[in-house]
């Protein structure tokens, strides 16, 4: 169930999900991942992140609370920069580049041709509360495309889920924002592997087709010629 109106106010918690009605909406936005394994793979092919997927709940600008096992609600006049898809993408892709370990990547709109295309999906982005704390949780479901053959070569799961105490809205941003973290370190370490390894078994795999057709190509099937067979003349008697 969706609650659209300005919140309601739960014990001990009026202050994170009710405002004053004049009171402008705070923004919020949460940060790409920067700190990686040391040694983790490097690859030479590009990527294009998609806009994740997302069930009409969290795919708003209005940050999420579930208060019960089936009323969805939003904390009150506190939003996110933008909706939650295209914000994690942007952040997803950002996460990418901080890396430093892949030539190209960005969201499709930037024209980047790519080797392969992530598909996120976000199962969850929301807020639960649990008792007198509230408990964030964030889960991205995850398919690595091929391109151009368009061939899913990976599929996983991550998800996190980081508590908070109830009362004040800034610890649960500070919760989302070490839950997609944490979330999104795993997806760029596990895109990297994946991708790499799918790409060199392409790679392998174009070799034998090039040197198959090159040796087969070499020699020429030669039809041996029939013998000619010769004709005699026929000789007249008398």
């Amino acid at each position: 169930m969706l609650a659209g109106g300005t919140g309601v106010a739960l014990s001990g918690c009026e202050s994170v999900i009710t405002a004053a009605a004049g009171d402008p909406p705070r923004l919020f936005r949460l940060s790409s991942k920067s700190t990686y394994p040391e040694g983790m793979q490097k690859v030479g092919w590009q990527l294009v992140v998609d806009t994740p997927s997302a069930p009409a709940s969290i795919n708003s600008n209005r940050i999420g609370l579930m208060e019960t096992s089936f009323r969805f609600n939003y904390f009150a006049k506190a939003n996110w920069v933008d909706r939650a898809p295209v914000m994690v993408q942007n952040l997803i892709s950002e996460s990418f580049d901080n890396s430093g370990a892949i030539v190209g990547v960005g969201p499709g709109s930037i024209g980047l041709r790519p080797d392969f295309v992530l598909q996120p999906e976000l199962r969850e982005f929301q807020a639960h509360a649990k008792g007198s704390d509230h408990e964030v949780q964030v889960v991205i479901n995850a398919r690595l495309v091929q391109m151009p053959e368009r061939k899913i070569v990976a599929v996983e799961q991550f998800g996190r889920t980081m508590a908070a105490p109830a009362g004040e809205l800034y610890p649960v941003i500070d919760a989302f924002d070490s839950a997609l973290g944490k979330v999104m370190k795993r997806l760029v370490v596990w895109t990297l592997a994946e991708g790499e390894k799918a790409w060199k078994a392409q790679s392998k795999g174009s070799r034998r087709s090039s040197t198959k057709r090159r040796s087969s190509g070499g020699a020429k099937t030669v039809t041996p010629a029939r013998p000619i067979r010769r004709l005699e003349r026929p000789t007249t008697s008398g």
